[in-house]
């Protein structure tokens, strides 16, 4: 049995397949990032998901793409852990980018690929490998235009008074917004990036807003500036996206990318289906 997983930070969705490729199940955990979440909340979420408790020992390899898995240290402490829980499977982990090149750009084909869900990142790819200008610095600095921007956005202009009073009041009805609850899931809960993106939902519900339209069309514009015009090639090759964020959105990430001499080239939700079509290849 062949898992392909596509995690990001709020969830992760699994694929499984036989060894001719044909599905067998698909099931969705939590998000599985290595940078903010301890060992024993993996495996939890690990254990908690029947299918994968069930199948854990028929499963022969392993393709995790995620969140946070960019350097050789989350990829060790992840890899420790499925080889506790996955015992017969060889494991291979590999950040979430790659999860976007191969469900949106053909082996060979040149493009900038970007995330733009509950975080945020952009790569280039020559047809063959991954280039990255920018290395993130995580939620609290970077991730331009994502989930966690926009809630981090909503939170300090209600709280600076700076939201217009009809959508301060919706957004109050909305959401608990006592300060002593935002924070403690900031500071005290797991996932505070998480916790920040699930305000995102707001502005994509009221994205017609005059203040909504600005805010996001100024995210827009600086994930262009500090990310995809690091790169030479950024207006002679299409730019893919994936992500909540991007497909919620597209209207208006399509107004910046055109704003800006961009090509704009695929959009998706979710990479994993693209995933499994990869690897249907490589079977």
């Amino acid at each position: 049995m062949i898992l392909i997983v596509d995690s990001g930070a709020t969830k992760s969705d699994w694929i499984a397949l036989d060894s001719k490729g044909n599905q067998l199940f698909m099931t969705q955990t939590l998000g599985l990032s290595p940078e903010v979440l301890t060992r024993e909340v993996i495996e939890d979420r690990l254990a908690n998901n029947f299918e994968l408790s069930k199948n854990k020992e028929s499963v022969t390899h392993l393709y995790f793409y995620g969140a946070g898995c960019g350097t050789d240290r989350m990829k060790i402490f992840l890899k420790d852990i499925f080889k506790d829980f996955f015992p017969k499977a060889k494991a291979e982990v590999r950040e979430d980018t790659y999860a976007a090149i191969y469900a949106t750009t053909k082996i060979g084909h040149q493009g900038i690929v970007c995330i733009l869900g509950t975080g945020s990142n952009c790569s280039y790819y020559d047809g063959h490998q991954l280039f990255q200008k920018v290395t993130s610095l995580g939620y609290i600095l970077m991730d331009d235009g994502s989930g966690n921007f926009f809630g981090r956005k909503l939170l300090r202009d209600y709280y600076f008074h700076k939201m217009p009073q009809d959508l301060g009041i919706k957004f109050a009805k909305e959401y608990q917004l006592d300060a002593d609850v935002i924070k403690d899931n900031l500071y005290k809960q797991p996932n505070p990036n998480t916790y920040l993106a699930t305000f995102a939902r707001f502005i994509v519900e009221n994205k017609d807003h005059a203040y909504c339209r600005g805010v996001i069309d100024k995210a827009f514009q600086q994930f262009v500036n500090n990310y995809i015009m690091q790169f030479e090639l950024a207006t002679k090759v299409p730019i893919n996206f994936v992500g909540s964020i991007a497909h919620y959105l597209k209207d208006e990430l399509a107004t910046v990318i055109h704003r800006n001499d961009l090509i704009l080239g695929v959009v998706r939700q979710r990479p994993i289906e693209g995933l499994v079509e990869f690897h249907k290849n490589t079977i």
